[in-house]
């Protein structure tokens, strides 16, 4: 993997960046800061971008190709998605890694140093750049956490179906109450 420092000209986002979600959450000023804090990586497959275990300030991006998220050395997920950021818990919960991140393919990311930007923005004296920096992440959380919820559901069915048990169908049109003082045929059986 080799590492360089992101050179940009100020006040101007390279159209694969201006994708990217997480970069548009800062003003014109607050990105050129974020963005001169940042390196690119470029990855051959097998490359190790995040080991699990590790600590590190780094937020990811990436800009292309494809990356596989492991845990205990098995395969979880895959990142292939253009401007899919990556390890932004790092940011929030300052702890060893969960997972490690390994391109799948030659890959290119560009890497976020939130330390860096924190020393250059303290958060008593720039609370605008934190803020938006975690209303970024904790929208992206709660992405991810939507996405992980319907994949668990789905598989809970699956193994439901495996084993023969009965499986729960949501109603796909949503019942309206009946009228008051009418009883329905499903509440006359009772």
């Amino acid at each position: 993997m080799k590492e360089y420092a992101y050179i940009h000209e100020e006040g101007q986002l390279p159209a694969p960046l201006s994708l990217v979600p997480f970069l548009n959450s800062f003003t014109e000023d607050q990105l050129d800061e974020v963005l001169n804090s940042s390196s690119l990586l470029q990855c051959d497959e097998g490359d190790t971008i995040i080991r699990e275990g590790s600590i590190d300030s780094r937020i990811y991006i990436l800009l292309n190709g494809e990356l596989e998220v492991r845990v205990a050395g098995k395969s979880v997920a895959k990142i292939n998605r253009v401007g899919e950021v990556f390890g932004e818990l790092a940011l929030v919960n300052r702890d060893k890694r969960a997972a490690s991140v390994i391109a799948g393919t030659r890959a290119l990311c560009l890497a976020v140093d939130q330390k860096f930007l924190q020393d250059i923005h303290p958060r008593e004296e720039d609370p605008a750049f934190h803020a938006a920096l975690f209303e970024f992440v904790a929208r992206l959380v709660a992405k991810k956490l939507d996405a992980t919820s319907r994949r668990l559901a789905e598989l809970e069915k699956e193994l439901k179906l495996l084993k023969g048990e009965p499986v729960h169908v949501e109603p796909s049109v949503e019942a309206k109450p009946a009228p008051k003082g009418k009883k329905t045929k499903a509440m006359a059986r009772h």
